[in-house]
This record gives structure tokens, sequence and C-alpha cells, in this order.
């Protein structure tokens, strides 16, 4: 990739002003290590892994409160153990900033003013809320279930319930009934903090029905902590249950942090729920704590000085990631609304008002932008945001030039790919590294990362498998509900033993920069030669009559291989002869033959998970004959009601495998 395709370079100044370049001071004058630039530190950072580790630590002062036995009492994968003998709670060290008048969260909606919450208001709240959780004796392996927004008290309530050892989980309340429950009853919570509703494009939602149903089926739950966002009305109980309003748990109580091992559960995030159960991943207050430490100071440069903002909900990880901010003194901004209100600039004009300067967003969210020919640096301003954060789903070309001219062309587009397995990023930007269009720039600092072929032998600028050969301390403890770990095994290491599959198709070039095209299990298969669906998205989606395009590629029990492309049309557009054979010529000239679809289709939606990823596994597995509803949990996915056209659509087509 020569020299046309770079977007941006950090300046000399931004480089010695970042954390980057800080920690590699450090490292010279603390341990003798001298590094010319990320590579060369992520090299060794994967080479001498426990050293590497055990740098973070101290770089981070955490050898100022705890003390560990090793850095890695086992590498294997699974089962690795981190830090033993460390003690480490989530919360504290979130808490560890001055206790003063600086803003520690901004929580702001679509229509209301921006409010501030300093760092001493947020401590004397978890304060008081730890304090009442232990009052209603909620502790070290009871399990708090959330049904809340992306509001201040959800953040509050993380803290208080990591400050007293229980475990966090939570869902977004937009959640359809029977998701949540999915998720829910598999950690039996003793408490269901819920809010009275949430809203969204301008239209508020009323859920305390929903709360109540929540309650009918959680039997375990003893307390209902209610938060008023929305109505004055009362609240929908069950017998059994003690219910108890947000203000009334505001008394003044002393901060006070359970004593809990590295290795104990912090929270548990879910899998999408598109391919049966959700899996309930189980992170640790540690491994947490290390990761996102590294992921974003060293990684995405995130300083105290820093107003950080992801446009997300509850539901993603990215939340929880979001939160990570505090751990180095950042103010984290909570935006409880759609990022498209009242137009597509509605992000921007969010980040713009509450002072945002690293802003993360989902692709979906800035190919919007591109396709709207929206203009938010001449709309709205964006004069303090040095740096937008970009993953969820693969970024066509033509959004990371729209970035530039559109957005800022001095800003740092950082592409990220990660997950909720890890709660963090595997690949991801670096202060000293440009930014070059569709390139991730290196894999993360501590991630032992590569491209692996069907045999497990290193790809350099091919197509593989996405791997990590050596554990990382953020690795799920295990899931919830499978005592003898079989089903963590086969999720991450049936394919290569003892290596982590992510699952997710990746190209690594000879410069460690990364493509990802991506999931692996979703991927192409055109005659042995394998392809990306992104590939497919960033031509398809140009086309100013398609607002959303689903490519598939399904082996049939015949043996045939069908490969449809189904379009989401513009108002008043018809898929005719003409339109379909400027899709092809696109697809054969800018891609190759192997590309073109057996057929492209019109269809109603292209139905997505709740955190805006394409449902390209589910609908292969729908074309392929499976039924809806074992494919995807009822409220877990938008446009629901189209899997049942999908069925159908998969029956006709099926009779002309290419």
């Amino acid at each position: 990739m020569g020299v046309s395709n770079i977007l941006w370079r950090p300046s000399p100044h931004q480089v010695e002003e970042s954390n980057l370049a800080d920690f590699l001071r450090w490292l010279r004058t603390s341990r003798g290590h001298s590094f010319a630039d990320y590579i060369e530190l992520w090299r060794w950072s994967t080479d001498e892994l426990t050293e590497f580790w055990a740098a973070v630590w101290e770089y981070y002062g955490l050898d100022e409160a705890d003390s560990y036995d090793a850095v890695l009492a086992e590498r294997t994968m699974p089962g690795a153990r981190w830090f033993p003998g460390a003690r480490l709670n989530f919360a504290q060290r979130c808490l560890a900033a001055p206790s003063d008048t600086r803003p520690a969260l901004v929580s702001v909606t679509e229509t209301g003013e921006p409010v501030e919450t300093s760092w001493r208001e947020l401590r004397d709240e978890v304060a008081a809320v730890a304090t009442r959780l232990r009052v209603l004796r909620v502790g070290p392996g009871d399990h708090v279930a959330a049904y809340l927004p992306n509001i201040r008290e959800a953040v509050v309530a993380l803290l208080a319930t990591a400050a007293v050892g229980a475990v966090w989980t939570a869902c977004s309340p937009d959640f359809g009934i029977p998701s949540v429950l999915g998720r829910f009853r598999q950690v039996a919570p003793v408490a269901l903090i819920a809010a009275d509703g949430y809203t969204y494009g301008g239209k508020v939602f009323d859920r305390r029905t929903e709360a109540a149903e929540l309650l009918d089926g959680l039997p375990t739950v003893r307390h209902l902590v209610t938060v008023r966002c929305r109505t004055t009305g009362s609240w929908p109980v069950r017998a059994g249950v003690a219910v108890h309003d947000w203000p009334d748990t505001l008394d003044d109580a002393e901060i006070e942090f359970a004593d809990v091992p590295f290795d104990h559960p912090l929270w548990v995030l879910w899998s999408s729920g598109t391919t049966g159960v959700p899996k309930g991943i189980v992170h640790g207050h540690g491994g947490i704590v290390m990761e996102l430490l590294k992921s974003l100071g060293l990684g995405a440069d995130v300083r105290a000085s820093d107003r950080f903002l992801f446009l997300t909900s509850t539901s993603w990880m990215v939340w929880n990631y979001l939160i990570g901010g505090l751990l180095h003194g950042a103010t984290i901004v909570l935006y409880d609304g759609s990022p498209t209100f009242p137009d597509v600039n509605g992000g921007w004009r969010i980040a713009e008002r509450t002072g945002v300067t690293v802003l993360g967003v989902g692709a979906g969210y800035l190919m919007a932008g591109e396709q709207a020919n929206a203009q938010p640096r001449a709309a709205v301003g964006l004069s303090r945001l040095r740096s937008i954060l970009q993953t969820g789903s693969t970024l066509a070309p033509s959004a990371w030039r729209w970035v530039y001219s559109h957005v800022s062309p001095d800003v740092w587009l950082q592409s990220v790919c990660g997950g909720t397995d890890i709660c963090s990023a595997l690949a991801g930007a670096a202060a000293d590294l440009p930014v070059r269009t569709g390139r991730i720039p290196a894999p993360a600092l501590g991630v032992a990362l590569a491209s692996w072929d069907p045999e497990g032998h290193p790809l350099t600028g091919q197509q593989g498998e996405l791997v990590v050969t050596e554990p990382m301390p953020s690795m799920p403890l295990r899931f919830v509900a499978d005592p003898d770990g079989q089903r963590y095994h086969a999720s991450y290491f049936d394919t290569f033993p003892g290596v982590w599959r992510h699952g997710d198709w990746v190209t690594v070039h000879d410069d460690l920069s990364i493509v990802v095209a991506g999931r692996s299990d979703s991927t192409l298969n055109r005659m042995g030669v394998r392809m990306g669906s992104a590939d497919i998205y960033a031509v398809v989606d140009r086309f100013p009559e398609i607002t959303d395009s689903l490519v598939i590629g399904a082996e049939l029990p015949d043996g045939g291989y069908v490969m449809p492309l189904f379009v989401v049309l513009a108002e008043n557009i018809q898929l005719d002869d003409t339109l379909r054979g400027r899709i092809v010529t696109a697809i054969r000239t800018e891609l190759s033959p192997r590309h073109v679809p057996d057929d492209i289709i019109a269809a109603p939606a292209v139905p997505r998970t709740l955190t805006g990823k394409k449902l390209e596994v589910p609908i292969k597995r729908i074309l392929q004959g499976t039924a809806p509803t074992e494919v995807a949990s009822a409220g877990a996915v938008t446009h629901e009601d189209t899997l049942n056209w999908y069925a159908q659509c998969g029956r006709t087509i099926a009779g002309t495998p290419k």
C-alpha cells in the first residue's frame, strides 16, 4: 500500500506527547529497554509476555497498592492463571483519581443539557449505593442485573456492584423481554436495577411493564431498585420483592471495597444470542483492569485530560470499555439517545456540545454519514475532537476518506478489532504509526496475533483465521453454566488446540498492518477462493439506490454452493436489470468475477444484532434450512419479522446453486 493511501500522520509533537512515548521513556530509564518504535515494542511485548505485563503493572502504579506471587503461573490456553496472589478491585481502581471537583461523568440526553458529576460526587454516590447493597445482603458471589440505558445511574450501579464483590450484568431496555430473560436467568440475579424507560429518536418508551415481566421471569430476585428517568407513575411489582427507589439509596457513607483476588468475577457480558442460547462470558477484576489500562492508555492514548464518549448502549461491550476511561482519570461522556437524532449529525453534535476529545463509534455510523453526504465539520464544528475510535465491523475505504474530508483532516482515526470475548482490542492504532485507508495499523500490545491457514501455518499477505497464540489477562475466566468448560473450549480452541481462534477472517501484512474481512464462519468461498463479505459491501453500499446489503455464501446439503446478494433499496427505487447489471459490473471490475453473486435479490431489510452487526451466520443457516426460531432469540435482533421472509427466499434459491 503506497504513500497515496496515507490519510494522516502524527506530528513529532503528537508522538512525543503520547502515552506510548512516555511508556517507552519509562522502560528505558526503569528497565533498561530501548525500542525504536511501536512495532519493536510489540514484538518484545509478545516474545517476553510476562516481563511486558509486569511492566504494565508497575507503570500504572499497581505495585504501590498490591503485590503478586507470579505474573503468569500457567501459560496454557484455556486455563492461564494471571497474577496469583494479587488482590485487585475494579471499582477501587476506577475511583483512584483524586476526589476533586473535576467532572468524572457528563450525562446528556437527546434534548437535555449536559449534566456533570464530579469525581467527589461519583465516589460518594458509589459509596452510598454499595452500602445499601450490603444492607440488602448483596455481596461476593451474588449477581446484580441491570435493565438500564446509558445513564449516570448505570455507571454508579456497576461500580457499587464491583465494590461489594458482586457480579454485574446488564441489558439495555431496548432489548425484548425474551432476550433479556434468556440472559439474566442464566445467572440467577438477587437484585434487579431497572429504569422506568428511555428516549430514542425523539420518542419516549415506558418500560415499567417490561420490568414487571422480568421480575415474573426471575424468581431469584429479592430486590428491585427503580430508577426514574421518564415517568412519575407507580411500578408494578411481584410479591416477595422489596422495591427501593434509587434516591432512597443515596445516604452518606464511607467507601469500602471488597478485597477480592485478581480472578474474582467482575461482570458477565453476553454474546449476541443469534446462534442459540447467548453465551455468558465471565471476566475478572484484575484481567479487565490490566487490559483496559493497557488498551485505552498505551493503545488508544486516552488521558486524564480527555473527554471520552462512545456512542453505545449498556448492552454492547464498548460501554464497559468506555467505563475503563475512569481508570485513566478521564471524563467519560454518557449519551442516552439515538446518534442520528434529529439527523445523521446527531452524534457529532453531542460530541461538540460536551467537548469530547476521543469519540468511539460503530462503523455503521460513519458509513451512514457518508451515504447521507453529511458534513459534520461544517455543520457542527468538532473543534476539540482529536481522535475517533471505530469498531463493530469493517469500515468501507470510502468511509475512511469521508472522515478526513468531512469530519476533520487532523483527526486520528483509530480502527479497532476486538470483541466481547476479551472486552478489549486485539488490534488497533499506535501513536507513532500513520492512518492508511482500510488498514488497522498493528496488533495490540501483548496480543500475539497471527493469521493462520486451515492447517495452522502462519500466513503473510493472505487471508486466514485470526488467532492469538499466547494468553491475555482479559480472556474469559469461564462461561456461565459451563461447569466442565466444554462450551468455552468449543468456542475458541476446537480448531487449533491450545490456540485462540477468534472467528474473524484477517490478513496480516509484512509491516504488521491488518485487514479484517468479516467473520470467518461467514466467509465466502467460491471454488476454493475465500473472500470476505466486507469487500463486497465496500462496493455495493456506495450505490445511492441501495441503503443496506447482505451477502451470504451457503453450502447446501446436495454439495452445491449458493451466494446471493440481498439489497435494501432506497425509496421509489426498483431492482431492474439495469441496476443489477451496474452492480455486477462494479463487483466484477473492482473485485473479481468470483465475487459476483449468483443472484441479486431485493430484501425488505437486513436483520442485525442489537449492537449493529449483520446477521450473516444466522441468515446463512436459514438459507441452509434451519428454522428462524433456532438461529435467533426473540428480541435479540432488529427486523426479526423478516427472518421468515429469508426462510421462504432460501427455499426458492436453494434449487439453483452454483
